[in-house]
């Protein structure tokens, strides 16, 4: 037996399983091998070895929602800002109900065209399929990005730039900001990113 296996390991250049007699005996087998024999040897814990992988991966999702969703409660709070900035400086005393609606969905669309090249309704006229709005399928880096240039927009609309010189400079700012946080390698993304508008 022990030569049949010395003249397989030859013959196959095989590197899984080595069987010696050594100081104590015993048998050398990569782990793959040995969970795929153990597997074999026993339903049991080949049910367990998978409903474990399966709860393993359901963890590591569930922090990566919980990391989204943090990005996007602070997208959302720093919209305040945001839009405090637009009523304080854009929208004029005497306007009706509808016409702030409008300068407002006007100013979040600078951000969107800044970051993705697209305004909302043409992200809603090319997914009608999808529920939401685009900034529901962002990525993590995406949201920090989007994050960061609402409070630069502010900061913008106080020194009265006009909305054309603010979305040139947000979107030179959205592509340094998102080029930085992609060739970071300490930054894993949790989805795949939507393309960014350069």
């Amino acid at each position: 037996m022990l030569w049949n296996s010395i003249r397989w390991i030859q013959k196959t250049n095989a590197i899984g399983i080595r069987s010696s007699a050594g100081r104590y005996g015993g048998t050398f087998a990569h782990r793959d091998i040995s969970f795929e024999f153990a597997t074999w040897l026993s339903p049991e814990f080949k049910l367990y070895l998978i409903k474990e992988f399966q709860r393993l991966k359901q963890e590591e999702n569930k922090k990566l929602e919980l990391g989204w969703d943090i990005k996007r409660q602070l997208t959302k709070i720093n919209y305040r800002i945001h839009t405090n900035s637009i009523q304080e400086n854009l929208i004029p005393l005497m306007v009706t109900k509808k016409q702030a609606i409008i300068i407002y969905a006007s100013e979040a669309d600078i951000l969107n065209v800044a970051l993705f090249g697209k305004t909302a309704k043409d992200w809603r006229d090319e997914n009608k399929r999808k529920e939401g709005n685009i900034r529901d399928y962002c990525d993590v880096t995406q949201l920090v990005v989007l994050a960061n240039l609402e409070g630069i927009n502010d900061e913008l609309i106080r020194q009265k730039l006009s909305q054309s010189e603010r979305l040139i400079k947000l979107n030179e700012i959205a592509i340094i900001q998102m080029k930085a946080l992609i060739n970071n390698s300490s930054i894993k993304p949790d989805k795949t990113p939507m393309p960014c508008w350069n």
